[in-house]
């Protein structure tokens, strides 16, 4: 019998138990002032909301000017190095073929990679890429560290689903741009848009195909940059779109205004964890047996959700009623299983 103080997380997500809980939002830059100002920001809102609320990606692919690819890498290892306890930082290196890649590699992870929370790979385009990757992490020494890949071809979205599949893929993320500009023209700029991203219909397949592999295969989808930054409400609807209509867990920023609007648009709505919070209290009272909540049935399928709720609201630094912050104290987190 399930003890009735058994932990929600090891009660109910038994083979999802592997999924991994990320921050809804990855921000991600490449120059050094600001790349410091992210991580600088990153521990104000950890010590605002009491956790971290996003991750910190600092960027070789983008940001290391031509022909500096060996100094940028150094400068993004130091910095992680230096970052606060309890900092999530990532780093995005450059393309398997590129020749800087190894070299990223070994600086990167071999120099910082047990303060590295992941590292993403841009342009990967089959398993083949991933095994490249791992054998380059593994080679510096750093095999716990999960990889992140950047999907931006139609080819690559065609293998989403073998390339979730693979063990050490802990996320997909969608590269838009590079997604439309692949195609010769013959998808419009319109569609790189924080409107028509969501219309036309190779680029909605593609976002579909992502998500749809990701939670086959109990990965973290990782939805694409707006770059309207200076437009909170089209960033707003276009964050709310990925997180209700396309499967979507995650988003990038790469403007530190888009941070609070990510965090807004994924998390759910207040009454919503209320009725969580009361739902998972009274089925734990019960061992987790089914209950009737307002007339309404519910049993592990419907507890299984309303945990992901709450943990959803944990991620973006919502409040937790009383009944459910004991499950997120990090004695509870910590516990073992039943």
């Amino acid at each position: 019998m399930t003890p009735v103080s058994a932990h929600p997380r090891q009660v109910l997500l038994d083979a999802q138990a592997a999924v991994p809980v990320l921050p809804v939002c990855d921000h991600y830059s490449g120059v050094e002032q600001r790349m410091r100002k992210s991580l600088q920001l990153q521990q104000e809102m950890a010590q605002e909301f009491g956790h971290c609320v996003f991750d910190v990606t600092l960027d070789c692919e983008d940001g290391a000017p031509v022909g500096a690819e060996r100094a940028h890498a150094e400068l993004v290892a130091r910095l992680a190095l230096q970052a606060a306890p309890g900092a999530r930082v990532a780093a995005r290196v450059h393309t398997v073929d590129h020749p800087a890649f190894v070299a990223d590699v070994d600086t990167i992870a071999g120099q910082a990679g047990q303060r590295l929370c992941h590292l993403m790979v841009p342009k990967v385009e089959s398993v083949d890429d991933v095994l490249r990757a791992e054998r380059a992490l593994d080679a510096a020494g750093a095999r716990q560290l999960p990889l992140h890949v950047l999907i931006e071809s139609s080819a690559a979205v065609h293998r989403a689903f073998e390339i979730a599949a693979h063990p050490r893929v802990q996320s997909l993320s969608f590269g838009l741009m590079d997604f439309v500009s692949a195609h010769g023209g013959a998808i419009p700029a319109s569609a790189m848009g924080s409107d028509g991203q969501f219309e036309h219909p190779l680029v909605v397949r593609a976002k579909l195909e992502i998500a749809a592999a990701c939670h086959a295969h109990g990965k973290v989808p990782s939805h694409c940059v707006v770059t309207e930054f200076n437009d909170a409400d089209a960033l707003q609807a276009a964050a709310t779109r990925a997180a209700r209509q396309f499967g979507y867990t995650r988003m990038w920023s790469i403007h530190p205004a888009q941070i609070r609007p990510i965090l807004a648009a994924f998390a759910p709505a207040a009454q919503e964890v209320s009725q969580a919070a009361r739902i998972l209290a009274a089925a734990q009272a019960a061992q987790w047996a089914p209950i009737s909540d307002g007339g309404v049935l519910h049993d592990r399928a419907s507890y299984r959700y309303y945990w992901q709720v709450l943990e959803r609201a944990h991620q973006t630094g919502q409040a937790l009623p009383p009944a459910a912050q004991v499950w997120f104290s990090d004695a509870a987190t910590m516990a073992p299983s039943a």
